[in-house]
This record gives structure tokens, sequence and C-alpha cells, in this order.
């Protein structure tokens, strides 16, 4: 399942949209109690994937901060009818993250006096790596803890179907299924969903 900011959104994690609905109220009313639980709960989130883009320490640290400035500033940016908040704040790390990067790479360019001609389109793919990895960070850590148990046995432990399903105690049917759907899942930080639904 995939929201309307672009970031796949694995079942089971998110809270629900009523609860992100009354945080959000609470937001606009200017409790700063409801930032501080935001903090507590999402900052990780945040602060991970922006990290993961950005692999500068600082730099995520600032991300972190520009975030839930906006969300503090603007609580009604986020709509809770276009999906969870914690997709939301993840799409906003991304995007504020990017930006960051972008501005780096200029940065850099204009320091060295112009770069190579293909500098630019090196930014790109380097954006469009990190954010793929990013993505695929986001939903590994959102998917349900059944299904991340058998793509961790697979992946880390080079175990079969028949092996990961002895290790969780499941049939290989069930065991097939996690791992078809684990993995449909991570395929989309690579090949995102078109704005219509349909895988790219």
């Amino acid at each position: 399942m995939t929201n309307t900011q672009g970031i796949p959104d694995p079942v089971g994690r998110d809270g629900p949209p009523a609860r992100d609905r009354k945080t959000q109220q609470r937001l606009a009313r200017g409790e700063a109690a409801a930032l501080g639980e935001l903090y507590d709960q999402y900052a990780p989130l945040v602060y991970g994937l922006a990290l993961r883009v950005l692999d500068d320490e600082e730099a995520a640290d600032t991300v972190l901060t520009e975030v839930f400035s906006y969300l503090w500033q603007h609580p009604d940016a986020y709509e809770p009818k276009r999906g969870p908040l914690r997709s939301w704040l993840a799409n906003m790390a991304h995007k504020h993250a990017v930006r960051r990067l972008r501005w780096s790479a200029i940065q850099a360019k204009a320091e060295e006096g112009g770069a190579a001609e293909d500098s630019d389109g090196d930014t790109e793919a380097r954006i469009r790596d990190v954010s793929a990895a990013a993505r695929a960070d986001y939903i590994v850590t959102a998917m349900p803890a059944g299904l991340r148990a058998a793509l961790e046995l697979a992946y880390f432990k080079r175990h079969d179907y028949r092996r990961t399903a002895a290790d969780l105690n499941v049939s290989e049917a069930e065991a097939r299924r996690r791992l078809r759907l684990g993995l449909q899942l991570l395929s989309t930080a690579y090949h995102p969903p078109t704005p219509d639904g349909r895988p790219a």
C-alpha cells in the first residue's frame, strides 16, 4: 500500500487515522505536549531517514529540527485523510534531506569553480540511490514483525522458505507468502508505483 506522499506504507504499524487527527487538532491548539509525544515517537524515524540520505549526523540533526519545527508551525499541512502521520513525517524527512543534499552538491560545485559536465547527473543518480535505500529502510522498519522476521532470515541468514518456516514455526505456505509479500513491499522502494497506484 502506498500513501499519497509516495512513501510505501506497509500495513499494521501506523496509528489509526482518528488518533492522528486528534494529534493534529492538539497541535493546532498549540499543545506543546502533543509535539513532545510525536517527537519521542517519530524522531528516530525522521533522523534515520535523513541520515540514510545525507550520511552526515549534523545535517540529519538539522533535518530533524526542520521537520518538527515545520509541523509545529504548520499543523494544517498534514491532512489525516491522505495517510498516516508517520508516513507524512517520513516524506517530509525525505524531502528536506534531498533538498539539503542538492544544496550541498551545488555548493561543492561552486567551490570547485565548475565541476565536470556530468556532475549534475552524478548528483541526481546519487539522490535516486539514497532515496531508494531510505525508502527500503522505512519499509523494513514499518512492516509487520512477521514479514520482517521472514525477510531477515532469508536475507541475512540465507535460509530458504522451508528453514524459514521451521524457524518461525509457521507452515511452508505461510513462509512463502510472507517472503513474497515482504519482497513485493521492498520492490516498491526501487520501483515506486505510478500516481494511479500501478507498478512502475
